[in-house]
C-alpha cells in the first residue's frame, strides 16, 4: 500500500509539473498539457484518499517520510491547477493590454511573427478595452520630462534587464518591440513600447499581448507593471 500511495502521488505531481516543459519544447500541444493538469488533480485526490485508507486499515505500513512525500506531492498537484483556475476567474478573459486604449501602439516588426498565432497582432477592440478599464484602471499613459532619446535608451535597457528579446528599435517612430517568453510553458507574449513628444513632456505607452490563449491570467497587466517599475529604476 505504501508503494501504491507513493506511486500515485508521484504520478499526480508529474502530470502537473511536466506538461509545461513538454509543451515548451513542442512535445505535446496545449490541449494535452491542460488535460494533464486535470488528471493530475484527480490523481492527487486519489493519492490522499489512499493515504487515509492506509492510515485507517494498514497503519503499521505508514512511515513519516512516505506519508509526507505523498501529502506534499498531492498538495502541489491539486493546488497548482486550482490556483490557476481561481486566477482565471479573478481577471477578465482578455489577452491584449495597453496603457492607451484609444490609440494602442501597433506592432510593426512583430506583426509577421504572429502571422500563424491564434491571436493576431491587431488590437482586440472596444470590448477588450472596456474589460481592461474595469479590471486595471491604474494602467494609463505615463508622463516623463526626460528627453526622448534618454527614455528610448532607458526603455531598451529595462526590457533587456527583464530578459525580453528585442525585436525592433525604431528611434524615428519612438518604438521598441520585444518578445517575452514565459518560463514554465514557454508562451511567447509580445510587447511594444511607444515614446511620443507632447510639448515639454514625453508620453510613454506600453502594450503587451499574448500569442495564444483567450485569457492571459493577468500576465500581460503584470508584465506592464513590472516594466514600469524597471523603467523607473533605470531612470532614477
Amino acid at each position: 500500500m505504501k508503494i501504491l500511495v507513493s506511486l500515485v502521488s508521484l504520478i499526480a505531481l508529474l502530470l502537473v509539473v511536466l506538461p509545461g516543459p513538454l509543451h515548451k519544447f513542442g512535445i505535446i500541444d496545449l490541449g494535452t498539457a491542460f488535460t494533464g493538469f486535470k488528471y493530475g488533480v484527480y490523481a492527487g485526490v486519489a493519492a490522499l484518499v489512499l493515504l487515509i485508507l492506509q492510515f485507517l486499515f494498514m497503519r503499521k505500513t505508514v512511515t513519516i517520510g512516505s506519508a509526507l512525500m505523498a501529502i506534499v506531492f498531492s498538495a502541489i498537484a491539486i493546488a497548482l491547477p486550482l490556483s490557476m483556475m481561481n486566477k482565471g476567474k479573478s481577471v477578465p478573459p482578455i489577452h491584449d493590454i495597453s496603457t492607451d486604449l484609444v490609440n494602442p501602439p501597433e506592432f510593426v516588426a512583430i506583426a509577421p511573427l504572429r502571422a500563424d498565432s491564434p491571436n493576431q497582432a491587431e488590437y482586440d477592440g472596444v470590448e477588450t478595452a472596456e474589460q481592461q478599464r474595469a479590471a486595471y484602471p491604474e494602467l494609463k499613459t505615463l508622463n516623463y520630462s526626460q528627453p526622448k532619446t534618454e527614455l528610448m535608451t532607458a526603455a531598451e535597457q529595462a526590457a533587456k534587464n527583464l530578459g525580453w528579446e528585442i525585436v525592433n528599435i525604431d528611434a524615428s517612430k519612438g518604438i521598441i518591440e520585444a518578445t517575452d517568453t514565459t518560463t514554465w510553458f514557454g508562451f511567447k507574449d509580445d510587447v511594444i513600447v511607444r515614446v511620443n513628444d507632447k510639448g515639454d513632456e514625453r508620453l510613454i505607452d506600453i502594450r503587451s499581448k499574448s500569442r495564444v490563449g483567450a485569457s492571459d491570467l493577468g500576465k500581460n497587466a503584470e508584465r506592464i507593471h513590472t516594466f514600469i517599475k524597471e523603467l523607473n529604476a533605470v531612470l532614477y
